[in-house]
């Protein structure tokens, strides 16, 4: 099997589908008996080796479980292989939503939540946010259940899958809201830098799309909610974005490319589902074979970050499709790279180049770094454990949670030996 982008092939002496959680267990609790290792697999759009293992590696896009909606409590049951496209469908069928999706519907919601995976929202904090209940086959094949408040929580809902395979979660949701999406073109970079702040929380999500060229950001992506509570807190800016201009027909974020995958703009009122992704679930999304990388940072340091990214852009150049900045809200979970920190996300997506893009990643991380940039854990990053170490107060924490709930290293991989130490 390949990832998602086909720049890597995974490694697995084999691969299960189990059928039941009861099956998944007593497969675990059987690899770790023997010394073997076992990795859990989502949908792929990993752009390293977070989910490799030369050792078993499981699918479970089998395990059977509807979205169990709660209307008392607020919360919807949803089993870890389940795509955003698909729970956010259920969930819009019965009236809910979530309060955030990312720029792809197509990811799966465990491995979304384990790699600390966003959207974009000056007030929106990470997905991992909606998690009030995770449940884990741990390495001993056991089932547990941890819910928010629970004293291992904060530090298992990021959890890189290095504590047991995610078999179902718990998630906040809300009533179903619409929201309407409009692209913007030229945005002055002088205006950006000036008030970074203000660019960015004019709108429920804002992204920035911009190869960091010339004096603006060539798009802007502006969602507003359109419900009732909501739509009176947005400025109408549908002739005029802080300098930037409506665009007049639907646009892609790459340039040159169709924008016929992509969810609907222009202003049209939608359901959250169909506005909040930038890409329709039913369409395959972005463009292919392409590789990514993303460093999320203080949003107080938005305008040095962006200043010193600008400077590198003649180097960025032969190999960025477009890079995407967006926002996120702080949050509480330990190896969350937005953990205690309102953040800047500096999305880079790579033409498929890799060795030249791997050699470029020092020299982009050397200019993030007096920012704290801390990089996404499913992307390409050369980010050095020891480094890794001083960006997370609780990094240590963690390693020791992992040594505890994993003695034996049954979901070990070269990734988490490279970014735990061995």
């Amino acid at each position: 099997m390949k990832n998602w982008a086909g720049n890597l092939d995974y490694s697995a002496a084999s691969v299960v589908r189990p059928e039941s959680v009861e099956e998944l267990a007593e497969l675990v609790g059987s690899a770790s008996a023997r010394g073997a290792r076992v990795k859990a697999l989502g949908s792929r759009h990993c752009f390293n080796d977070v989910a490799d293992t030369g050792g078993v590696q499981v699918v479970l896009d089998r395990l059977p479980g509807p979205v169990e909606v709660d209307a008392r409590r607020r919360v919807a049951r949803v089993g870890g292989g389940l795509t955003y496209g698909a729970l956010g469908t259920a969930l819009e069928r019965e009236g809910w939503a979530l309060h955030n999706m990312a720029s792809l519907p197509h990811i799966s919601v465990a491995g979304a939540v384990q790699t600390g995976t966003h959207g974009s929202g000056i007030s929106s904090p990470a997905l991992a946010s909606a998690v009030k209940a995770v449940e884990f086959v741990r390495a001993s094949g056991d089932v547990e259940r941890l819910d928010e408040g629970d004293g291992e929580f904060a530090g298992s809902v990021v959890g890189l899958g290095a504590l047991g395979i995610v078999t179902a979660l718990e998630l906040a949701i809300e009533p179903s809201y619409q929201v309407r999406q409009q692209v913007f073109e030229n945005l002055p970079w002088e205006t950006v830098l000036a008030d970074y702040d203000g660019v960015a929380g004019d709108g429920y999500s804002v992204s920035l799309f911009t190869d960091y060229a010339g004096d603006a950001v060539p798009q802007v992506w502006r969602k507003v909610r359109a419900d009732a509570a909501e739509a009176g807190r947005a400025v109408d800016r549908s002739s005029d974005f802080h300098g930037a201009v409506p665009a007049t027909r639907p646009r892609h974020p790459l340039p040159g490319m169709s924008a016929e995958n992509c969810t609907q703009q222009l202003g049209v009122p939608g359901p959250w589902l169909d506005r909040l992704p930038h890409f329709r679930h039913e369409f395959t999304p972005s463009a292919g074979e392409e590789l990514q990388t993303e460093y999320l940072l203080p949003r107080r340091y938005a305008a040095k970050a962006l200043a010193a990214v600008r400077r590198l852009a003649g180097k960025l150049a032969p190999l960025l499709f477009v890079s995407e900045v967006r926002t996120v809200a702080a949050d509480e979970f330990w190896l969350s790279p937005a953990y205690r920190q309102d953040s800047i996300a500096l999305h880079f997506t790579w033409r498929p180049q890799q060795a030249q893009v791997e050699a470029l990643l020092p020299e982009l991380e050397a200019a993030l770094a007096p920012f704290g940039a801390r990089p996404h854990w499913g992307k390409l990053f050369a980010v050095p454990s020891a480094e890794l170490r001083a960006l997370y107060p609780r990094f240590e924490e963690f390693r020791d949670l992992v040594a505890k709930r994993d003695p034996e290293g049954t979901f070990r991989n070269a990734y988490l030996d490279r970014v735990l130490g061995a």
